[in-house]
């Protein structure tokens, strides 16, 4: 096993504070100053060239603020305990943030910032505090880190790194599909495919043939949704709630049970094709497409958009709530009231494009077939990030150990 030492014995602990936001000239931007702010923008990259706010020559002189040279860790101590970062540049430090630097050779910063990143949840624990919580200065420095031998320490922070970057290019190529569908969304809501003649309507200008109809002329029926208590075992069907829903996903093993009579089953059964609409609170207006799922009823907090499929393809009004156009009417409803509610008329009375049917289910295609792309790219970084959780728990708890030689080698 590794040998254990205390936290001061490998680093120097270095506390920071607030120069006065009222003297503008401790804040001309000549010093990098990190805060919790800062560290809570890296993810994946752990480390940190500059700050968001900058002070001056003179205020860290005033307030003899410690200047970390590059290869520092940085932790947030405090609002909230646990974000890590690895200086790239010189930096001070408020008092929401403790950095650690080297005392001794052997230390690899990257190893340090993902095992300090690992314990997360333990610096919660000895962090003390009744408004909210702080990690001490004494804390950390009386804390017990491991100190491994530094080649093996060089090639642990080199394996996680590696998955670092792969999960970092599946963010961006997620990023990139994000604008890509975006762009052709406004593109084919708005000039469809094919079109060279246009015209103005309530919604902008839009194919002269199409038309601009209200939500409720191509629904067979609305209805909001059955109120009863969520419970765990399986005494009737699924009973699906707005909270179930989300990122656009349901994980349906978890969406909870609840007791209905038979004759009210029918009534409130979701069926392939139905649109939910969130009708209160901070979501209002998000929509969820039923495609396949169990027995399932759906709560009252949701609105059911039964679609007529001789007038609109389902997947097209669900992409429709996906759109600019589609949030613009729903803000204007809710007035700028973060949780103000939207009724069923309202629902109904929703302004939509509508293309010929044909043209409706191309347009869907074209764009679910960039939804099942990005479902892919979420899924293998849900993966990256399960394999990066088990190296972690394994590498830097000394479970599993990386054979190196003297240079650092497998």
């Amino acid at each position: 096993m590794w040998e254990k030492t205390l936290c001061e014995n490998i680093f120097e602990v270095i506390t920071g504070t607030t120069p006065s936001t009222k003297n503008e000239e401790y804040w001309e931007p000549e010093i990098n100053w990190i805060t919790p702010t800062d560290l809570s923008l890296k993810e994946n990259n752990l480390f940190i060239r500059s700050s968001i706010r900058k002070i001056s020559q003179k205020a860290k002189e005033h307030y003899k603020l410690r200047v970390l040279p590059p290869n520092s860790i940085v932790i947030s101590t405090r609002a909230p305990v646990g974000y890590v970062a690895v200086l790239r540049e010189n930096a001070t430090i408020n008092q929401g943030c403790k950095g650690l630097v080297p005392k001794i050779r052997e230390v690899e910063p990257l190893f340090y910032a993902y095992y300090f990143k690992s314990i997360r949840e333990k610096l919660e624990l000895l962090s003390a505090g009744s408004t909210f919580k702080e990690l001490s200065k004494e804390t950390l420095e009386n804390l017990k880190i491991p100190l491994p031998p530094l080649p093996e320490q060089k090639r642990i922070a080199e394996v996680l790194r590696t998955v670092d970057e792969a999960i970092l290019k599946v963010e961006q190529e997620i990023e990139h599909t994000e604008r890509l569908k975006r762009g052709l969304m406004q593109h084919l809501l708005s000039r469809g495919i094919g079109h060279t003649h246009f015209k103005d309507s309530p919604i902008g200008k839009i194919p002269e043939e199409w038309d601009v109809v209200r939500l409720g002329e191509v629904a067979e029926y609305f209805q909001y949704g059955f109120t009863a208590k969520a419970e765990n075992e399986p005494v009737g069907p699924k009973f699906l709630r707005i909270t179930d829903i989300q990122d656009g996903k349901v994980n349906w093993s978890s969406v909870p049970y609840c007791r209905i009579d038979d004759n009210l089953l029918k009534k409130f059964e979701l069926k392939s094709g139905d649109i939910l609409f969130a009708r209160i609170g901070a979501t209002t207006g998000k929509s969820f497409l039923i495609k396949e799922c169990p027995k399932t009823i759906f709560a009252s907090y949701l609105i059911r958009c039964r679609v007529n499929l001789n007038k609109a393809f389902p997947e097209f009004l669900f992409i429709y709530t996906q759109s600019s156009m589609y949030w613009n009417q729903i803000h204007s409803i809710k007035g700028g009231r973060l949780k103000q509610g939207i009724n069923l008329p309202q629902i109904q009375g929703l302004l939509i494009p509508l293309p010929p049917l044909p043209e409706q289910k191309r347009i869907a295609e074209i764009l679910m077939t960039v939804d099942k792309k990005l479902e892919l790219l979420r899924q293998k970084k849900e993966h990256l990030e399960r394999i990066k959780k088990g190296l972690m728990n394994d590498l830097l708890t000394g479970k599993k150990r990386l054979k190196v030689n003297l240079e650092g080698d497998t």
